[in-house]
């Protein structure tokens, strides 16, 4: 077994002695009067090429670089704008639908319009007669009421007959302007007012102040205050009043539509209400 190692060992040495013996510095130095050993053969690409090689794809590598972050940065910007646009078709989506459902609506109300439009001759051709008869009524009712304001209340109601045949004015215009006498007319019968006119007194006529009471009085006093009166209604006439019962409360009332006196009791002569017949 020592005989195995020991050749192991010599084996070793000789191959290391070999070695050496083959290298060219050790024949350099070890061998005495022999010629130098030949330079190294050069590299087939110069050192140079090499490194401007690398300093080029270091450039491209910073110009790919660059190329990927603003790709980077326009995919962003397009990703934002996208969710924008989004956010939009859906809202769009939303006001559609609730557009859909107006026109739904605005349809059947066109048909509506429609079917009213169809029937608008036959209801023009009734408002008329209608219009006629509702104006001789007004006439009718203010020839029997009290007569109180009667020219303004006349000339209302001529005015009235004169547009029913007037081209330029509407159906509508027409029927507004009958309602607004009607109205008037019941405005009469709620309010007290004092107006000045011309009333038979003594068998003449003479200047006096009307005191109207609505509908249920209407009397006169003359400018002096020494003669009063009243509409008698049932006589269709002027009925005088003694002046030592009436004087002065007919003053007073005066006084009060003239807004000259607060509101207060008076003692008037009213007739009293009957019953509905």
């Amino acid at each position: 077994m020592k005989t195995q190692r020991l050749k192991t060992i010599a084996l070793a040495v000789s191959v290391a002695v070999g070695m050496l013996a083959g290298s060219p510095a050790y024949s350099a130095d070890t061998t005495a009067g022999q010629e130098p050993a030949a330079a190294p053969a050069k590299p087939l690409i110069p050192v140079s090429k090499v490194l401007d090689v690398g300093v080029k794809r270091t450039v491209e590598a910073k110009r790919s670089q660059l190329k990927i972050d603003r790709l980077a940065a326009d995919t962003g910007d397009l990703l934002q704008d996208y969710k924008i646009v989004m956010k939009q078709v859906d809202g769009l989506r939303v006001y559609n639908a609730r557009l859909e459902k107006q026109i739904a609506n605005q349809l059947r109300r066109i048909a509506s319009l429609g079917k009213s439009v169809d029937e608008a001759t036959i209801i023009q051709r009734q408002i008329t007669p209608l219009l006629i008869r509702m104006i001789d009524g007004l006439e009718q009712f203010v020839a029997l009421d009290v007569p109180f304001h009667i020219e303004e209340r006349t000339e209302r109601v001529e005015f009235l007959r004169t547009n029913i045949d007037r081209s330029d004015i509407t159906i509508a215009e027409k029927f507004r302007q009958v309602l607004e006498a009607y109205k008037i007319e019941n405005e009469y019968g709620r309010k007290i007012d004092s107006y000045k006119g011309v009333a038979s007194v003594g068998g003449s006529e003479r200047e006096v102040n009307f005191l109207r009471i609505g509908r249920i009085g209407l009397m006169y006093q003359s400018m002096d205050g020494e003669q009063s009166g009243a509409w008698d209604q049932d006589k269709r006439q002027w009925v005088e009043l003694d002046s030592g019962d009436y004087r002065g409360a007919v003053q007073k009332g005066l006084r009060i539509a003239r807004k000259q006196a607060s509101i207060d009791i008076m003692k008037l002569p009213i007739p009293a209400p009957e019953a509905a017949k």
